[in-house]
């Protein structure tokens, strides 16, 4: 199959990403085109970079990835494609690809800039009709990485504005929340193998989550772990820790979300 993910933060109410998609298919009808998510919030870098690294490998080797949160279309920065893990990436050099960059090692990379392969007129403030979304095609196509611009040196790549995770006197990590899905459900950006390469972790039990004026006692492993209308936390599907309100929306209920400090303690009997 010739699949083409597409990952932005256009939301559904224009009909940006369809365009998209009509660009796409009218180049290569063969496409099959997946939408990752369109709900990434406006010029979001850091949420985009988690949806990408945390969805890529369930897709078949060979999947073109775009990526089009763009908060600086039309100005000087570049597009690149590359290579990881025999998957290919497509999108604006801001940063989005921070996180899957860390992943492995790239097998190529390059500065997308051959106009042959652009839908004209190219529009200063839609890259994602007239560059990303022809030359994903393209690519699925068969356009050799040579064809689409020259090689680029990885360590010249715009890096990701974004502080990972602390852990603090080896006994407390400091992360904070990176996303809240539709839910209400807070998706930190501290993983489980963090959390697990704390000293003293003997269970579950032992680990102490703090968000705000909360606190919660242990790691559950289904919502149904805890009383209906109390807080929750786990490690989600995305293999991130995750604070939820049992029957209800946790966000709402907390008046916290993006950005707001999440700890990570442990606490044995």
């Amino acid at each position: 199959m010739r699949i083409i993910t597409l990952t932005t933060d256009f939301g559904d109410k224009d009909g940006y990403a369809g365009v998209m998609k009509g660009v796409i298919l009218g180049i290569d009808p063969r496409a099959v085109i997946v939408d990752i998510t369109h709900q990434i919030d406006p010029q979001d870098l850091v949420q985009a970079a988690f949806s990408i690294r945390s969805s890529f490998r369930y897709f078949p080797s060979g999947t073109v990835h775009v990526v089009v949160v763009d908060p600086g279309v039309g100005t000087g920065r570049a597009v690149v494609a590359f290579e990881l893990a025999g998957h290919i990436f497509l999108g604006p050099d801001n940063g989005v690809f921070g996180l899957v960059r860390s992943e492995e090692e790239m097998r190529w990379l390059v500065a997308v800039d051959n106009p042959d392969l652009f839908h004209h007129p190219v529009s200063d403030t839609f890259h994602g009709r007239d560059i990303f979304a022809p030359v994903a095609a393209h690519i699925q196509n068969g356009v050799s990485p040579d064809q689409l611009g020259l090689p680029m040196n990885p360590a010249d790549m715009v890096a990701l504005d974004y502080s990972p995770p602390r852990v603090l006197n080896k006994k407390e990590i400091t992360g904070q929340i990176i996303d809240v899905d539709r839910f209400g459900n807070l998706i930190s950006d501290i993983d489980a193998d963090l959390i697990g390469s704390l000293p003293r972790v003997q269970s579950n039990r032992s680990v102490i989550v703090r968000l705000g004026n909360h606190r919660i006692d242990g790691l559950a492993t289904t919502y149904q772990n805890s009383r209906p209308g109390s807080f929750v936390a786990y490690i989600g599907s995305r293999g991130f820790l995750e604070i939820a309100l049992n029957q209800g929306n946790a966000a709402a209920h907390i008046g916290i979300g993006k950005g707001s400090v999440v700890h990570v303690s442990i606490e044995n009997p």
